[in-house]
């Protein structure tokens, strides 16, 4: 692998005591900050999630992948060890984004314990990661938690991660709160990307609504039906 420029996060400054102390809209996540980290999604590992249903794993985790490409924003994924009994990398990440950058690690259970995914992360000169993987207790949490300590904005995908067990899902989940990591849906990122219909590009969101959500499919094959009925001359 090519060495990558490594490139700092600049640190949040407090407010001067005369600047305003008018509230500032900083809620929600800035799309143009952000970074999606696909983490350990190997087919050997998924034969031991158990708090989701593969299917609904691997379609929240293609969806990430594909609103990634429709948001021009990096994807970055790894394996700790592919070749292994973990298994390769589901293929339909890079099927979804050809252009997503892969780093092979060199067994490191966290991610974030490699140099060269490190670098990676630091090269995007973006301060808000979205990390789904697998296992959630251990390929999300490891990372998500040294990631948030050096300053980043972290939110973690729970339903395109997966767990061996709903105990280990929850526990996960009172961990990362309480380390400030916001936990959050595939359909909440999308929505929180997209943020307004009035975009020429909103017919593709509902595309990717309806992978996070089939039953919003359901909704959008409705209307269209009723749309098409409105608009036939009356007999």
């Amino acid at each position: 692998m090519s060495s990558l420029g490594l490139r700092s996060i600049p640190k949040q400054r407090s407010a001067p005591a005369q600047q305003s102390t008018a509230p500032q809209n900083k809620t929600l996540s800035d799309p143009a900050d952000v970074v999606v980290l696909l983490l350990d999604h190997q087919t050997g590992l998924f034969q031991t999630v158990k708090d989701i249903s593969v299917s609904e794993l691997r379609s929240n985790t293609t969806a990430l992948a594909k609103l990634t490409k429709l948001m021009k924003a990096p994807v970055i994924a790894t394996a700790s060890e592919p070749n292994g009994p973990n298994g390769p990398l589901m293929p339909e990440i890079h099927q979804s984004v050809p252009e997503a950058i892969y780093v092979p690690r060199k067994g490191e259970i966290s991610a974030w314990d490699n140099e060269d995914f490190v670098k990676t992360v630091r090269n995007t000169g973006k301060n808000t990661l979205i990390i789904a993987g697998v296992w959630t207790s251990v390929c999300v949490t490891f990372p998500a938690l040294q990631a948030k300590a050096e300053g980043y904005n972290v939110y973690a995908v729970i339903d395109a991660s997966g767990d061996p067990s709903p105990m280990a899902s929850q526990t996960t989940l009172a961990r990362l709160t309480q380390a400030g990591v916001i936990p959050i849906s595939t359909n909440a990122v999308i929505s929180e990307m997209q943020r307004t219909w009035n975009r020429p590009d909103a017919t593709e969101f509902t595309i990717l609504y309806g992978a996070a959500s089939p039953n919003y499919q359901a909704v959008i094959e409705s209307y269209q039906k009723a749309q098409e009925v409105a608009g036939q001359p009356k007999k």
